[in-house]
């Protein structure tokens, strides 16, 4: 498996943290291949804007911060304005259909897209 940059943003209170804790876990545990996760988020618990950058790889994660973005998971709008221009060519955007809007000025050429109704 090629290495893989993957962001998962929205507010604090949505898993957005412990979504890219488990799909680096995943990836260690169960591809046995190597897996870094950073995390932003706001000083309040619930509500503010928070992502987690999370980096998958055969070989070892030497710089564990996101180059450019293969895979971005946008559950609130602001968070998809934010990282939306990261997003690589042919990267995969999966965006929460009820809060979000891709725009195709925002996005690389390429880019797949997938809404599902995350929030809901």
């Amino acid at each position: 498996m090629p290495r893989r940059e993957i962001r998962v943003t929205g507010y604090g209170g949505q898993g957005v943290i412990m979504t890219g804790y488990i799909f680096g876990k995943a990836a260690a545990i169960y591809d046995g291949i190597h897996s870094t996760l950073t995390q932003s988020f706001g000083p309040e618990a619930r509500g503010s804007a928070c992502s987690a950058s999370l980096i998958v790889d055969e070989e070892f994660v030497t710089y564990p911060y996101l180059r450019g973005t293969d895979i971005l998971v946008a559950l609130s709008r602001e968070g998809y304005e934010k990282y939306a221009g990261e997003l690589k060519e042919g990267g995969i955007l999966v965006y929460d259909e009820d809060l979000v809007t891709p725009q195709d000025d925002d996005l690389a050429p390429g880019v797949q897209r997938f809404g599902i109704p995350a929030v809901r």
